[in-house]
């Protein structure tokens, strides 16, 4: 298969990375779905769900959670680089349009955050940045380094803490909300007004939960740097040989992490048990990112490559469009389902929500160039309008796109 003109290193739009942006957005829309939809959604339920929601809730857990934002937090990474040398090619000083990349992006998370989902991670991203930017000049040794360094730190002090709540913390009683569970039910299903104040009272402790996994997003981030430094994915995005070994090594240590985690944060150890399963998860989840990102280049076929790159390159679009749509089906802002529907039909709902997406961003980006939101975060970090912005009617047929959809990242 021949390889893309200008998917190298600093001299084009590496479409993998769009492909799998596209792919990441369903997991993310999982997760914070479950979130989003009642306080026990992402567990199965209360006590007495049916069989089918705990199986529903066990397999997102298995599978999905704390793995798809490492593949975000990866390609944030890598995407560091590439804007890098977009500048240099530019002829113009990263540091301020890196800055006012930042701000931007933490604008639109505390915006998000405050209206829409607490739980925002664009904040924990555009502060994390700032640090990305000091080590820059790390090479991809060192940088891989300080990652293992901080996930293996981070599971450790999960794991510690995790046997000391075994120990010494009694579970949920059957049948039994816990308090601060039962007056989020209350305020979710309230009014515009009680929706926010419910956002504004949990906003600090979902920034206290993005702070202590930080270390793990940052891991994300180092290794995307390393990787974008030395070409990885130019090099091996397409080549079937490597992708396959990466699977045939990695999936099985990331399954079995899954499972485990799964069992301690579902069913059938206790409440107890969720920290030794977030270690677990920490610890084994960039085995399970890393093959589901190649399983996926090594998979897709072209015209599925180019759905996916679509939606990827309006990610952000659809990220914040996911939040607003489940608020309007689970708060009080619509139709106040929180604690209303189980969780295999948040799962089947989540799905065929993901499809729309997928088919909007198509014929969206038939037309533009750039999502909504990611049109106006350019148009702060240049400190202008962009400039070309309409589709240049590209297609990408999986062995090479069109000359002019070849473009650096901005």
């Amino acid at each position: 298969m021949r390889r893309p003109e200008g998917n190298g290193a600093g001299t084009g739009r590496v479409h993998e990375l769009d492909v799998l942006r596209g792919f990441a957005l369903l997991g993310i829309l999982l997760v914070n779905t479950l979130m989003t939809a009642g306080p026990y959604c992402a567990l199965g339920g209360a006590p007495g769900a049916p069989v089918i929601d705990m199986v529903a809730a066990w397999a997102v857990t298995a599978l999905v959670s704390a793995k798809f934002y490492l593949l975000f937090s990866f390609l944030f990474g890598y995407s560091f680089v590439l804007q890098e040398r977009s500048a240099r090619r530019a002829g113009v000083a990263f540091a301020p349009r890196h800055l006012r990349r930042v701000l931007g992006l933490f604008g639109i998370g505390l915006v998000h955050a405050v209206l829409l989902y607490p739980g925002d991670i664009l904040m924990t991203y555009a502060s994390l940045a700032l640090a990305l930017y000091g080590l820059r000049g790390l090479t991809a040794r060192t940088a891989l380094r300080i990652a293992a360094c901080l996930v293996v730190g981070l599971a450790l002090l999960l794991f510690g803490y995790g046997l000391l709540t075994v120990a010494f913390t009694e579970p949920l009683a059957p049948g039994r909300y816990a308090p601060p569970a039962a007056r989020a039910v209350a305020a979710y299903r309230g009014g515009v007004l009680s929706v926010l104040v419910a956002h504004l009272r949990e906003l600090p402790s979902q920034l206290g939960a993005d702070l202590v996994y930080c270390p793990d997003m940052f891991a994300a981030f180092l290794a995307g740097l390393a990787a974008a430094r030395c070409g990885l994915v130019e090099r091996h995005g397409r080549d079937r040989v490597w992708l396959r070994k990466v699977v045939v090594r990695w999936l099985p240590v990331g399954l079995a992490g899954g499972v485990v985690s799964a069992c301690c944060a579902n069913w059938p150890l206790d409440s107890s048990w969720i920290l030794v399963g977030h270690a677990v998860a920490v610890l084994t989840g960039p085995a399970l990112t890393a093959s589901y990102a190649c399983g996926l280049l090594l998979l897709v076929r072209p015209a599925a490559a180019v759905v996916l790159a679509a939606s990827g390159r309006m990610a952000l679009t659809h990220y914040l469009t996911q939040s607003l749509v489940l608020a309007l089906v689970f708060t009080g802002y619509g139709l106040a389902l929180y604690d209303r529907v189980g969780t295999a039909l948040v799962v089947a709902g989540c799905l065929v929500f993901y499809g729309l997406q997928l088919a909007l961003g198509v014929r969206l980006m038939e037309r533009v160039r750039y999502g909504p939101v990611e049109l106006v975060l350019r148009a702060v970090t240049l400190a202008g309008r962009p400039g070309n912005y309409r589709a240049s009617g590209a297609t990408w047929t999986g062995s090479r796109p069109a000359a002019d959809d070849v473009r650096p990242v901005r």
